[in-house]
């Protein structure tokens, strides 16, 4: 009867960490198949221009986050800014967001040269262009010292953001 009890015992624990590693498995495949940032399709410009005039009415500055879905630290980034609340927070009262794509299929050749000329080669994606709501560059810059293990720092990354804050 012990073993009996025993052999249930074992059974029902593989069965309950199967069914565990299995719920784990689909709800990192699905936060990974939503999180696709980048549109390579986008006339980039374009909706950098709608920005610009919303911009202008909100009284907010752009960040642009240069980089693409092929890009895990962009990918990483783009979760950051959505997951900790004091960073959404200072993002949604100041900045409108874009992401601008840089693949094979679309590598924005123009936006890029009119923004960011060559930071791609310098800086590696992500990488960060902030706009004033004319449209002007403030700045331009790369996001590695913003890292923490295979993440990103909360502090540094603030420092960054309130760094640029529009001026009301």
């Amino acid at each position: 009867m012990k073993k009996i009890i025993l052999g249930l015992t074992i059974l029902f624990s593989i069965s309950l960490l199967t069914n565990n590693l299995s719920a784990q498995t689909k709800s990192t495949s699905t936060k990974t198949e939503q999180a696709k940032p980048y549109h390579p399709e986008a006339d980039a410009q374009k909706d950098i221009d709608q920005l610009i005039a919303k911009a202008k009415k909100e009284k907010k500055n752009i960040v642009i986050q240069a980089g693409g879905n092929w890009c895990v630290w962009c990918l990483r980034f783009n979760d950051f800014i959505h997951s900790n609340q004091n960073v959404s927070t200072v993002i949604d009262k100041n900045y409108l967001y874009y992401h601008l794509n840089y693949s094979p299929e679309n590598e924005n050749v123009a936006v890029f040269n009119k923004y960011a000329p060559n930071k791609g080669k310098e800086f590696g994606y992500p990488f960060f262009i902030v706009l004033n709501n004319k449209g002007e560059v403030l700045t331009v810059r790369e996001s590695g010292n913003l890292e923490l293990g295979k993440g990103y720092d909360e502090a540094k990354v603030l420092e960054f953001f309130n760094a640029w804050l529009p001026k009301k």
